[in-house]
């Protein structure tokens, strides 16, 4: 997914979870070291990839994004819940995200 397609589709689904627009908006360039693993507590966020990031794994409560992966169907763009990130490079490697923080409880 480009930066500009995320900034598109974002204002859509955080109307469709019922936050309207009391959310922020933070971009997050992780860099991890050769082999590192890291987790990120993403409850009540939501990070969406905004590249399809090389020799990085990608997986949360939502799904899993792994290019070198062949035992899945399906790339998952949006991560929520207890993500874990995984360099499987022996160099250092990143992947960007928009990370999206709802203000408050949703809207009725």
């Amino acid at each position: 997914m480009t930066t500009d397609l995320a900034l598109e589709y974002i204002p859509r689904r955080m109307r469709e979870l019922g936050y309207g627009d009391q959310y922020l908006l933070r971009f997050a360039h992780l860099v991890l070291q050769p082999n590192e693993v890291r987790s990120i507590d993403g409850s009540d966020q939501f990070f969406i990839l905004v590249e399809e990031p090389v020799n990085i794994r990608v997986e949360s409560d939502m799904g899993i994004f792994d290019m070198n992966a062949s035992n899945t169907n399906e790339m998952i763009y949006e991560h929520q819940g207890q993500i874990t990130v995984t360099n499987q490079f022996e160099i250092p490697n990143s992947v960007r995200f928009i990370q999206v923080i709802p203000k408050n409880d949703k809207k009725d």
